[in-house]
């Protein structure tokens, strides 16, 4: 093992300590019985662990390097300089609402995913949820110092976290942690944890947001991080992490609206062919209410999504060269994260290929939800999206773990979104009506741009943030107000999305320019997809580096 190798994967086993659960959803080995500790001290320790790993990545002599050895140390220094930047941010203080953000509310969604295919894992489980009352506790204790240095949530979101642990409360029979293993003796004990340790703790969070988070929380008009304690710079630090730029908010805020208004174009000739009108408002108004466009019910939308990744896998092998096999299940959203909760994500599968990559659909009130966007959402969670993606990524098995497993939003939802626009390449859309819905998810994506920096940077209001989106976008209005949320309550990551898929766009372009004929797009995308998870500037230098190998070939 080579200096770089080796300090990439001293970089995940610091990753892995910092929160122990990641390595359990990958299905790698270990002890898989401990919880995250998020108290301040743990984060400024581990803060000195990152700092110390990019200092000595920036002292190794490049000049003998291989290029996969290049690749890797840029990798090494964006990753722990983004861990750095997450810390530095301090997000989860203000964190309470979204199931995915909110570490109080998404350990149990992740914890639910764990495999426990052996008696060590599901001896480590209950551990874990002997534990949970203390990672309660710190996380209660790093928001109520927090909130004593007058960085609060908004009242919206506080509303919204109470409400999520009010309905975990509510159904003990439905509860996520209530997972099976094969070892004796684990369901009794599993049952009496939940019933007299868990459930106990998350009563006392629920009466932490109601009796003192509630009372200091931001009204509506002001729910954004500009408007706390040394905000701006928080957010930039978000945004960093999250897009893999040093774009200023105010530019990717431009770059929103200017793609919101090119978008206008598109609505206006399909909205001529499908509704007879190019009367954006009108097009806007028939996806938003006919109700033909509406769901029956929560099972017509999960069985039209199955059959939509199937037509995307028949056609895959015509457009990359490598196809992953490891299936996708698709699944609803479970109930305590469904009212409220984000239309749709992706949780891959584990390394060893033991379970399936699972795409959850939220079919909450599903007869008020777009049928239109179905197709899409489809291509960007599975195939030839997410699940497409991180399979083939996870499969690289001649790279360092690092750049199998690394967290990079903007490639991984950069591809999700740019999978959208590629499945209409691919034919895969079955109507004109679907195509619409691959436009209302880019008015989504191009609204995030404009509604996250106004929310964080630009000190909008929540109704400023779901107005825009309501005259911006056909989304349905029980959609925009989740995702609202949503981006009020996880600054920054909705930034990823549109970032990275502009630039996968943009790089492609480069190489279609330079390659002219000998372009192949198979192997552009083998490019993509088979050099690992990479930060934005670390791909664009990969593409441009097998660009002049296919020109110095000839």
């Amino acid at each position: 093992m080579n200096a770089v190798t080796g300090l990439a994967d001293e970089l995940v086993e610091i990753l892995f300590e910092a929160e122990p659960l990641w390595p359990s959803l990958l299905g790698l080995p270990g002890d898989h019985d401990r919880l995250a500790d998020l108290s301040a001290g743990a984060a400024q320790a581990f803060r000195a662990r990152y700092l110390d790993v990019v200092a000595r990545a920036e002292a190794i002599p490049i000049a003998d390097l291989s290029f996969e050895d290049s690749v890797t140390l840029d990798v090494v220094r964006q990753q722990a300089r983004a861990a750095v930047d997450l810390i530095d941010a301090a997000a989860m203080e203000v964190a309470v609402s979204d199931g995915l953000a909110a570490p109080a509310l998404s350990v149990l969604m992740v914890l639910s995913m764990t495999p426990l295919d052996d008696e060590a894992k599901a001896a480590g489980y209950l551990r874990r949820l002997a534990a949970l009352p203390s990672f309660l506790d710190t996380v209660t204790e790093r928001q109520r110092a927090a909130l004593a240095e007058g960085a609060a949530p908004a009242d919206f979101l506080v509303e919204a976290g109470i409400a999520y642990v009010r309905r975990y409360l509510a159904e003990p029979e439905r509860d996520p942690l209530r997972i099976d293993a094969p070892a004796e003796g684990f369901a009794a004990e599993r049952d009496r944890l939940l019933a007299e340790v868990v459930r106990p703790a998350y009563a006392r969070y629920r009466d932490f947001l109601e009796s003192e988070v509630r009372a200091g929380a931001l009204p509506a008009d002001r729910p954004g991080l500009c408007w706390l304690p040394d905000g701006q710079r928080r957010y930039n630090a978000l945004i960093r992490a999250h897009t893999t730029t040093e774009r200023s908010a105010q530019e990717l805020h431009d770059t929103g609206l200017a793609m919101i208004e090119q978008l206008a174009g598109e609505y206006r000739e399909l909205g001529a062919r499908v509704f007879g009108t190019e009367e954006l408002p009108e097009i806007f108004h028939r996806l938003r209410t006919d109700p033909e466009l509406r769901w029956r019910d929560g099972d017509e939308l999960l069985e039209h999504a199955r059959e939509t990744i199937v037509r995307a896998a028949a056609v895959a092998p015509d457009w990359f060269k490598s196809v992953p096999d490891i299936p996708c299940e698709v699944l609803p959203v479970p109930p305590a994260e469904a009212d409220g909760g984000t239309l749709a994500y992706y949780f891959s599968p584990p390394l060893d290929g033991s379970r399936p990559g699972r795409y959850f659909a939220n079919t909450f009130a599903a007869t008020e939800r777009n049928r239109q966007i179905n197709e899409a959402v489809a291509f960007h969670e599975a195939i030839p999206g997410h699940h497409f993606q991180i399979c083939t990524a996870q499969g690289l098995t001649e790279l360092p773990l690092l750049r199998r497993i690394a967290d990079v939003n903007a490639y991984t939802e950069g591809w999700g979104l740019y999978a959208e626009r590629l499945a209409d390449e691919m034919g895969l859309y079955s109507s004109d009506l679907m195509r619409l819905g691959m436009l209302t998810e880019d008015s989504l994506r191009a609204g995030r741009l404009v509604v996250d920096t106004g929310l964080h940077a630009l000190g909008w209001s929540r109704r400023q943030a779901v107005d825009f989106l309501l005259e911006n976008s056909p989304m349905a209005a029980v959609e925009i107000e989740t995702e609202i949320d949503r981006y009020a309550g996880a600054p920054g990551q909705a930034l990823s999305y549109m970032t990275g898929r502009l630039e996968i766009q943009r790089i492609r372009a480069a190489a279609e320019a330079a390659l002219g004929e000998r372009f192949d797009l198979r192997e552009f995308h083998d490019v993509v997809l088979g050099s690992g998870i990479l930060p934005l500037p670390v791909l664009d230098s990969v593409v441009a580096t097998w660009v002049r190998g296919v020109n110095g070939a000839i």
